[in-house]
């Protein structure tokens, strides 16, 4: 019997050479989620840095974020996957929030102090989401649950502030949500790498 049509790479279905292949050939990108792991810790401690940073500066950076993430989640979904579809739809979420930063980063950073609780939530949905998603292969999903929970937490908790606190809670969060997508990015590079 030959391999089914809509088996996934990693499926029982596939032999075990070809999940040894496919692994291989993703092990020969860990250096990507390495990369892109420091340029996260790099971006969060410039966020954290600025005590008193321009409403630009702050709309320009969470551009850069956003448009990091919708690039990084697009490339992960061309590698394929059983719910692949999900990852390009977030990606394509994530773009556009760029192009809107980039575009008024003065109104943007208003509209983000705003919004910020609905923010964090469609961000703790995502990562806890994702956490599941990768439950089959990474043994550290529960970390990815944690910070998907602890952002849903702080969602409803950032919706009662005043615009002044969101502000300042913005500036404070977005570094800490750089900080734990770089460590995140790089265990899971070394992770990826232990597949060679």
């Amino acid at each position: 019997m030959g391999t089914p049509a809509y088996a996934q790479p990693g499926d029982p279905a596939l032999g075990t050479s070809e999940s040894a292949s496919v692994g291989r050939e993703l092990a020969a990108f860990w250096w990507l989620w390495l990369i892109t792991g420091v340029i996260w810790l790099v971006a969060a401690f410039v966020v954290l840095q600025f005590d008193a940073a321009s409403i630009k500066t702050i709309g320009i950076i969470t551009g850069c974020m956003f448009a990091f993430a919708g690039v990084q989640q697009l490339t992960l979904a061309a590698f394929g996957g059983p719910m692949r579809w999900l990852g390009m739809i977030f990606g394509v979420f994530f773009l556009i929030a760029a192009v809107v930063c980039f575009i008024n980063p003065e109104e943007t950073f208003a509209g983000l102090a705003d919004t910020l609780g609905f923010l964090f939530l469609l961000v703790g949905l995502w990562w806890t989401i994702d956490a599941f998603l990768a439950k089959a292969v990474n043994p550290l999903w529960w970390l990815g649950l944690i910070s998907g929970i602890l952002m849903l937490v702080l969602a409803f908790w950032t919706s009662g502030q005043f615009f002044m606190e969101k502000a300042y809670t913005l500036l404070v969060l977005a570094g800490v949500w750089a900080l734990m997508k770089g460590i995140g990015d790089i265990v899971r590079a070394f992770q990826v790498r232990s597949l060679r």
